[in-house]
């Protein structure tokens, strides 16, 4: 380890299940990076539903994995493994990490970082990883969207609808979403959703079979399964592809299978912390291919709601289980004062 590298950082504690008030601010051992890892000095990350779920002891922490929440961070290397033959110490980097980003410094696999896009600050990359690496391999990967096709997700003013959104208007495609209210319908919009249905007063399968002529769509990108489920099937178009991600209103649902069969559909699903490294690396050298010139163009661009500092993180938390947010919330390390240079 170079002799910059202090022998403690601040980190944010899960000091048992409970409410926001559970995390803490300790002094913790920086990590040192095994031989295909880096470690790397963390100006931003980003916070993102699994954590509260850590947090709230329904997300069991792989036994491989840290201990300390944070899935996403952006920062500079400041120490290689021996294995890693990419990257250097100085690269300013973003990644996804096996937790551990809710602190000032986080080991990371070598593979499963990426260049900071030109033009984008710490803050708006660590915005990045967690968000695109799901909606890519699940929309693109998985599902296989097409350019032109159609496509809906719920949830769309989230980290993951935002992106999502994003990612199909810039492959061409007819995007539909819902949301929770009509500020965030309108945000959608904005954003490039072609429909934006407010869930809480309009019968949004209605509105899907409208706006598509009772075809369907071709994609669905859901977060919220339970009673969501028939219904996601039944707006499918034939062949169509439904992918769950998350189960905001429960794991189990009773399906009625006939639909599956007439209209020859596919449900999917994955998460993306128990994939293995490869998989991942996989996964990130597909982004750095596809979806890096979006971010540099300015094409696709990370939405970043509201910042705090690290040890605000109970506050960040609150904000997130609000849902009055609207795209990321991310946390800046004590390093983000002295470091405030966007990548040119």
């Amino acid at each position: 380890m170079p002799d910059t590298v202090p022998a403690m950082m601040k980190a944010i504690s899960i000091v048992e299940p409970g409410g926001p008030a559970v995390l803490r601010e300790i002094d913790y051992p920086v990590p040192r990076p095994g031989p295909s890892e880096v470690l790397i000095r963390v100006i931003a990350a980003g916070v993102n539903r699994p954590d509260i779920l850590q947090r709230l002891g329904k997300y069991p922490v792989p036994p491989d994995a840290s201990p300390l929440p944070g899935l996403e961070v952006a920062g500079e290397i400041v120490a290689v493994g021996s294995d890693v033959a990419r990257w250097r110490v100085g690269d300013r980097v973003m990644a996804l990490t096996h937790g551990g980003g809710y602190a000032e410094f986080c080991t990371v696999e070598g593979g499963h970082c990426l260049p900071i896009p030109s033009g984008l600050s710490f803050i708006e990359a660590a915005a990045i990883p967690e968000t695109f690496f799901t909606v890519w391999y699940n929309v693109f990967t998985r599902c296989a969207l097409a350019r032109g096709e159609t496509f809906m997700v719920h949830g769309g003013s989230s980290g993951i609808g935002t992106t999502a959104i994003q990612l199909a208007r810039a492959h061409d495609c007819f995007v539909i979403t819902t949301a929770g209210s009509d500020e965030k319908c309108d945000f959608c919009e904005q954003l490039g959703a072609d429909k934006a249905i407010n869930y809480r007063v309009e019968d949004w399968q209605a509105v899907v079979r409208d706006a598509t002529g009772g075809r369907g769509v071709d994609v669905l990108l859901d977060m919220v399964a339970g009673p969501y489920t028939q219904k996601n099937l039944e707006s499918l178009a034939r062949d169509g592809r439904c992918c769950v991600i998350a189960f905001l209103q429960g794991p189990k649902a009773e399906v009625d299978l006939q639909v599956v069969l007439s209209k020859r559909l596919t449900l999917t699903g994955s998460t993306l912390r128990p994939q293995t490294v490869a998989e991942k690396a996989r996964i990130a050298a597909d982004l750095e291919r596809n979806v890096l010139p979006l971010l540099e163009s300015g094409g696709v661009k990370p939405i970043i709601h509201e910042t705090f500092a690290l040890d605000s993180a109970p506050a960040a938390h609150e904000l997130m289980e609000s849902s009055r947010h609207m795209g990321k919330i991310v946390l800046t390390t004590s390093f983000a004062a002295q470091d405030t240079v966007t990548n040119d």
